[in-house]
C-alpha cells in the first residue's frame, strides 16, 4: 500500500496524526514511532470533533496533518487548534505528488489518512494559519442570514397555502404575516452589522466594493459570498474553488454501455453555491455565452446556469487574487460564442 523507502527525518519517534476529511466522516491514521497504526473513523460534527481530540491526546500526538479540502477541514482546523493541537493544513497537490513519490497506488480514505500521517513525520511542519477573527465573524453571520433566508421562505409558503384556503383563521394569517416581517427584520439587521464589521477594514471594504461592481451583486449577495471566500486559503486556484462549490461535472461511466452526461457533483459547499445562484441568474441575461449554450450546445437552461455560475466563480477569482475590478468585457465576451 505505501512504501516507507523515503529518507526518514530525525523525529521519527514522534506519535503524529493523518486526518483525511469528507463531509460526513474524518478518518484518522496515527503514526507512533514511524510504525502506522489501523484507521479510525469519526463523524464530521462538533461531538464527532471531541470523540477525535480525545482519542489524539490519549496517544500523545504532536502533529497532525490535514488536507485543505474547503469547507470540510476548516471547522476541524479550527477545533483541534483551540484544543492545543499542533495543525498542519496542506494543499492537495503537495498532499497527491507526496503520495505519487511513496507510489502509493490506491486510494480510499484510510489510505489517503496514512499519507496525510507519513507527510506529518517526514517533512518539515509547517503550522496552520488560522483564518483571523473578523472573516470567522462575517462566516458566521452570513451561515445565519441563510438560514433566516431559509425559513422566510418556507414561512412565505405557508402563508400562500393558508391564504387559498376560506378555512384559515384570519388570526393564523396575521400571525405569519407577523413571521415574515419579524424574520425581515432580523436579515436586514444581520447584515447591516456585517457591513459595519467589513468597514472596519479598507481592504475588506475594498473586496466588497469590487464585488458589488459585478451586475447581479448586491450587497446581500456580497456578503453571503464574503463569508465563504474569506476563509479559504489563498493558494488555492479557481478550478480549485469550483469543485469546492461543487460545481465541477462529474462523469457517469461504466463499461462501454453507461456513458451518461456529466452532472454536477454538488459534494462542496452548498452556501456557496447558493449565494451565486441569483448573481449567476442576473449575469445570464446579459452574457452571450448563456444563450449560446442552449442554442448551440443544447444544454438546458439549469446547465448552461450553472455554467455561468462557474464562470462566474473564475472571474471572483481573479478580481481577488489580482485586487483588480470587474472586467465586464472579459466576462460578457462574444468571441466565446463562435467557438
Amino acid at each position: 500500500m505505501i512504501l516507507t523507502n523515503l529518507t526518514t527525518l530525525e523525529n521519527t519517534n514522534m506519535n503524529v496524526a493523518g486526518i483525511d476529511v469528507s463531509d460526513q466522516t474524518v478518518t484518522v491514521t496515527i503514526s507512533r514511532d514511524g510504525r502506522l497504526g489501523k484507521a479510525r473513523e469519526f463523524k464530521n460534527t462538533p461531538q464527532g470533533h471531541a470523540t477525535l481530540i480525545n482519542r489524539l491526546r490519549k496517544a500523545r500526538v504532536s502533529r497532525i496533518c490535514l488536507e485543505a479540502t474547503g469547507q470540510y477541514h476548516l471547522d476541524l482546523a479550527l477545533a483541534l487548534e483551540d484544543a492545543g493541537l499542533a495543525v498542519m493544513v496542506i494543499n492537495p497537490k503537495a498532499a497527491k505528488r507526496f503520495a505519487e513519490a511513496m507510489q502509493t497506488r490506491t486510494k480510499t480514505d484510510a489510505v489517503d489518512a496514512a499519507v496525510l500521517a507519513e507527510f506529518a513525520r517526514r517533512m518539515p511542519f509547517v503550522p496552520w494559519q488560522r483564518p483571523d477573527d473578523l472573516a470567522l465573524a462575517i462566516r458566521a453571520c452570513a451561515r445565519r442570514i441563510a438560514a433566516l433566508n431559509k425559513l422566510r421562505t418556507q414561512t412565505k409558503n405557508q402563508l400562500h397555502a393558508a391564504q387559498l384556503t376560506a378555512t384559515t383563521p384570519a388570526f393564523l394569517i396575521a400571525d405569519l404575516q407577523q413571521s415574515i416581517a419579524h424574520l425581515e427584520a432580523q436579515i436586514a439587521h444581520l447584515r447591516q452589522r456585517v457591513l459595519d464589521l467589513i468597514g472596519t477594514d479598507q481592504e475588506l471594504q475594498q473586496t466588497l466594493e469590487r464585488l458589488i461592481s459585478v451586475t447581479g451583486i448586491a450587497h446581500a449577495s456580497a456578503i453571503q459570498l464574503l463569508g465563504e471566500l474569506l476563509v479559504m486559503p489563498e493558494d488555492m486556484t479557481a478550478k480549485q474553488w469550483v469543485a469546492m462549490a461543487g460545481l465541477d461535472p462529474r462523469a457517469h461511466q461504466s463499461g462501454t454501455s453507461v456513458n451518461k452526461k456529466p452532472r454536477l457533483s454538488k459534494a462542496g459547499n452548498r452556501y456557496l453555491r447558493i449565494a451565486l445562484y441569483r448573481p449567476a441568474l442576473s449575469a445570464a441575461q446579459h452574457d452571450p455565452y448563456y444563450h449560446h449554450l442552449i442554442e448551440n450546445r443544447g444544454l438546458k437552461k439549469l446547465q448552461a446556469l450553472c455554467a455561468v455560475m462557474r464562470k462566474l466563480l473564475h472571474a471572483i477569482h481573479a478580481m481577488r487574487k489580482n485586487r483588480t475590478p470587474f472586467d465586464s468585457s472579459r466576462f460578457y465576451t462574444p468571441l466565446e460564442t463562435a467557438s
